[in-house]
């Protein structure tokens, strides 16, 4: 007869099984902790633009976006189904955020002297996500197989990404490139797979914080260059225009834009919905948010001079701000709905021509920003009024929106 208690007969608990969150799970604090150090990063990747206003200098900040951007939604894949709250989680998240504060201060010299640093804690980061996701993934056989799978096609640009460090440029550029390419075509034969169990509440909300966020700190840069900038009427001016701006921004994504999003990821079903989750998020929030940045470039430009006509560069950069921001959420929502934001688009290119074409002081340039992107949001506001759909918060209609 066995001595043991029949508390001591029973299985122990699957350590691992207690790492993966409960269907319902919402972000946690230590989530936010660590998307306020990457949006940090980007901010440095703004302050980079300004200083190099020239498609060379843009182009490098392009890459280094990418791979801040390719960490943050590989940790986001990890932590999905991860349950945040577990000590173990925690840890290796804080880890990742101490090692991505090390990232962004090393952004402004990501192509010069510190770029062994920035391209060794990039890879740090990516190296815990992937380690973290593993350890998550191991209770689930489906989902295991698919971030295995991932691991190993992301190893090459990984170790390129290392290695590109080590490189002056050009040669570093065009290494980091190929990472990139490789870390594109990775996300797409990785990304179909059906065992990858996406939250979609919980992805959604985290991709909508981020832009919020980023959204927050270029209104913090604006602030910057407002306080370093001599006081004046046409200042406050420029600097409420930018203000507007930013909500006008916020209101495109967050008026209806992500909650009908959100419905769509929660509808798919198999394959289709990580698919959606890597297009419409991982892929083309990267686009949307490239133009937060050359937007927030714009507005720092106006603020610094607004007493300037602008120069062609900056109101390049300001228009192909807004038509990524447009652009990029018109995309997503077509590949969620396979319909045509039709405001979005022809408002969206009208507004980046007349910004181009017309040469005015910072008030004007930023009038025309503001009067563009307010047409869109009435416009739509309009359409759903007029379709019965409440004014925000609901999942839209597609056949409404186009």
């Amino acid at each position: 007869m066995s001595l043991m208690s029949p508390t001591a007969r029973r299985p122990p608990v699957d350590s691992v099984a207690r790492l993966r969150a409960p269907a319902d799970q919402q972000v946690t604090f230590v989530e936010l902790f660590f998307d306020l150090v990457f949006v940090f990063a980007i901010t440095q990747v703004t302050k980079v633009v300004v200083e190099d206003l020239t498609w060379g200098g843009a182009g490098e900040a392009l890459l280094v976006f990418w791979m801040i951007w390719w960490g943050w939604t590989q940790f986001t894949w990890a932590l999905n189904p991860a349950d945040t709250t577990h000590g173990v989680v925690r840890g290796v998240t804080l880890l990742a955020t101490a090692v991505g504060f090390l990232m962004a201060v090393n952004v402004p010299g990501a192509f010069a002297e510190t770029g062994v640093w920035f391209a060794a804690t990039y890879v740090l980061v990516r190296v815990l996500g992937l380690g973290i996701y593993l350890v998550v993934a191991s209770g689930a056989p489906s989902q295991l197989a698919a971030v295995w799978a991932f691991a190993a096609r992301s190893s090459l640009p990984i170790a390129l990404a290392l290695v590109g460090g080590f490189f002056d440029s050009p040669a570093r550029a065009w290494i980091w490139l190929a990472a990139v390419i490789l870390d594109v075509v990775a996300a797409g034969r990785s990304g179909s797979n059906e065992g990858w169990d996406i939250r979609p509440g919980h992805f959604a909300e985290r991709h909508g914080l981020f832009v919020i966020i980023a959204l927050g700190e270029s209104l913090i840069v604006a602030g910057q260059s407002v306080l370093s900038t001599e006081s004046s009427t046409l200042l406050f001016g420029v600097a409420l225009g930018a203000v507007t701006v930013i909500c006008l921004m916020w209101w495109l994504y967050f008026g209806w834009w992500q909650p009908g999003m959100e419905h769509q990821l929660t509808i798919a079903s198999g394959s289709a919905q990580p698919r959606l989750a890597r297009d419409a998020y991982s892929l083309l929030h990267f686009v949307l948010l490239a133009g937060v940045i050359a937007v927030a470039v714009g507005i720092e430009e106006m603020v610094l001079h607004p007493e300037d006509p602008l120069p062609t560069v900056v109101r390049l950069t300001l228009a192909l701000g807004t038509v990524l921001y447009l652009g990029g959420t018109d995309l997503a929502w077509w590949r969620a709905t396979g319909h045509i934001l039709v405001a979005r688009t022809t408002v969206g290119l009208v507004l980046a021509l007349s910004i181009v074409l017309i040469e005015t002081a910072a008030l004007g340039e930023i009038g025309l920003v503001v009067g563009g992107l307010g047409l869109v949001v009435l416009l739509e506001q309009v359409s759903r009024l007029r379709s019965g759909l409440k004014p925000e918060n609901d999942p839209v209609d597609p056949a409404t929106a186009s």
